[in-house]
């Protein structure tokens, strides 16, 4: 069985879970609060496209859900996550963005939590139509990594890349008809966790429409009161 870190510490570590729907901000978010406060960013998004990139028996496993819009099993979520926070580099707690996705999973968390644990969770609030917007116009190039959006941030020259002239391509599950299958899994089974933590008094909303900036500041007044 996997372990939290060790329970013989008297330091109390920091465990940041960011809720919200899909391009609600939690993955900028998260690698900006994980450099300033010292403690691993886990994404199991990221975590699964390296599986998948490196063909390993997870990422087959995992591909065929991730790419049509759909949730990755538990079993499978859990025994990546597990692995991960029993690594040394979370001794000091770290910081969940894409995890627990279901209420099985916050509550099989729950049990790996200890008295020294102090779990904050931050739900970004972002309506369903921005969210389409943010990501159905989402392009990345895959040879300098650089990210545009068309709506928001467009490259100078359609769908070429600013910096080295590649062109830019759209991730197969921000197509816009994934995008309503991934806000309509959201709803049904991430979205119950809001009340869920809300009834641990754990629970902090922030609106995730700002800019982000100003989202970033709020996120620090709250993991350092």
């Amino acid at each position: 069985m996997y372990s939290f870190g060790t329970e013989t510490t008297s330091a109390k570590r920091n465990i940041i879970i960011l809720l919200g729907p899909p391009g609600s901000g939690k993955g900028t978010q998260a690698a900006r609060l994980s450099k300033e406060l010292g403690i691993p960013h886990i994404s199991t998004g990221d975590l699964f496209r390296e599986n998948m990139t490196k063909d390993t028996e997870l990422g087959k496993k995992a591909k065929s859900f991730i790419e049509s819009g759909k949730l990755v099993p538990d079993s499978l979520v859990l025994d990546m996550v597990f692995d991960r926070i029993s690594r040394p580099d979370c001794s000091k707690g770290c910081l969940l963005d894409g995890f627990p996705r279901t209420i099985p999973q916050a509550q099989t968390f729950d049990k790996h939590l200890s008295s020294n644990d102090r779990l904050m969770v931050i739900d970004l609030e972002v309506s369903d139509e921005l969210v389409v917007k943010r990501l159905s116009g989402r392009l990345s190039c895959g040879h300098c990594g650089a990210i545009y959006n068309r709506y928001f941030n467009p490259p100078a020259m359609d769908n070429r890349c600013d910096r080295c002239d590649h062109e830019l391509q759209q991730r197969s599950d921000d197509k816009e008809n994934v995008i309503q299958e991934r806000l309509r899994v959201y709803h049904e089974q991430t979205e119950p966790l809001v009340k869920y933590y809300s009834d641990k008094k754990v629970l902090t909303v922030l609106n995730g429409e700002k800019d982000p900036e100003e989202v970033f500041q709020e996120l620090l007044k709250i993991v350092n009161p």
